[in-house]
């Protein structure tokens, strides 16, 4: 119990109070990527999560495909490739855990070909919430036709070697996720 305590105090979600035990505190203040995570999949705090991870994804992953770009090697080519290729099959299938995998494994390519340990790091912990998101908007059939002209996109952005190029396919790729998952799945 109490190395439970110190690990959310540890993590900003319990702060000691003289004379009382513990309060929780706001989550706003909260500096575990876990415990935050965490509270982002609950139902209560579900949409406004979703809004703010790809906000995050956009800072990140246009970065991550910049310097990627300039990184890469052809076997990251290639499996790029060959996981679009698994994203139409499982598209076509309608298959939406197949296409997730795909997704997510595609864009764990660009993570890796950027080459920054740091950032291969921070974005594991998210993989989780990223997996329950893309299961929502991929069982949309428009969401996925979006998703696949702009994973195209990407890989062709990130074939020509130029780092604008390639962070400008990744900033319209979060750009039409952001549309849809509003548009689709919060209905605005």
């Amino acid at each position: 119990m109490r190395e439970g305590v110190r690990l959310l105090q540890a993590q900003g979600v319990i702060v000691a109070v003289p004379g009382t035990r513990h309060r929780i505190a706001p989550t706003d203040e909260w500096t575990g990527l876990d415990a935050v995570v965490r509270h982002a999949q609950s139902a209560g705090a579900r949409e406004r999560s979703s809004v703010e991870m790809l906000e995050m994804r956009m800072m990140f992953e246009t970065g991550a495909a910049e310097f990627a770009a300039g990184r890469r090697s052809d076997a990251h080519l290639a499996e790029m490739e060959s996981l679009l290729e698994e994203m139409r099959a499982a598209h076509d299938r309608a298959d939406v855990e197949g296409f997730v995998a795909a997704d997510l494994a595609f864009h764990d390519v660009i993570i890796r070909a950027a080459d920054n340990r740091i950032l291969v790091a921070s974005m594991r912990p998210l993989t989780t919430m990223l997996q329950a998101t893309r299961s929502e908007t991929s069982a949309v059939p428009d969401i996925r036709e979006h998703a696949l002209a702009e994973h195209a996109a990407v890989l062709e952005a990130m074939r020509t070697g130029s780092g604008a190029a390639a962070r400008q396919a990744m900033r319209s790729h979060m750009r039409q996720t952001r549309d849809d998952l509003l548009h689709y799945v919060h209905g605005r």
